[in-house]
């Protein structure tokens, strides 16, 4: 199985240089940036990433943000009907962490799956 492409944002220097060695340790391909801002442009330049691990607290463009593209923070619900995987309080329990950042990637690699099954379907189809 291939490594998990992870994108982890918090504006807390020490404590992504942490959770990403401890992360990395348990074979994860991990990038990181410090702010929201960053991660939308690495988003942007870097398409294999598969999962994103955002803090909701961060000065200019918080979590929710920088998940919606504008402004409107409201609640954890919120970001779950935007998008959002699920929502963890920090610090959390890394087993636990790296439990939903797996729940999270099979999730993207099953729905590229039914996309490329139905690209596929759509394709023969036309050839008949």
């Amino acid at each position: 199985m291939k490594k998990i492409k992870l994108l982890l944002v918090d504006d807390e220097k020490a404590f992504l240089d942490t959770i990403t060695k401890r992360l990395e340790k348990r074979d994860l391909d991990v990038s990181t940036v410090y702010s929201g801002k960053e991660a939308l442009a690495e988003i942007e330049k870097n398409k294999t990433l598969e999962v994103v691990v955002l803090d909701v607290k961060m000065p200019e463009m918080d979590g929710i943000q920088t998940l919606t593209g504008h402004a409107t923070v409201e609640t954890a619900i919120d970001g779950m009907k935007l998008g959002a995987f699920d929502y963890l309080m920090k610090p959390c329990d890394i087993d636990t962490l790296i439990g939903k950042v797996k729940g999270a990637a099979a999730k993207k690699r099953e729905h590229e799956e039914k996309i490329t099954e139905a690209r596929i379907k759509e394709i023969t189809e036309r050839r008949v």
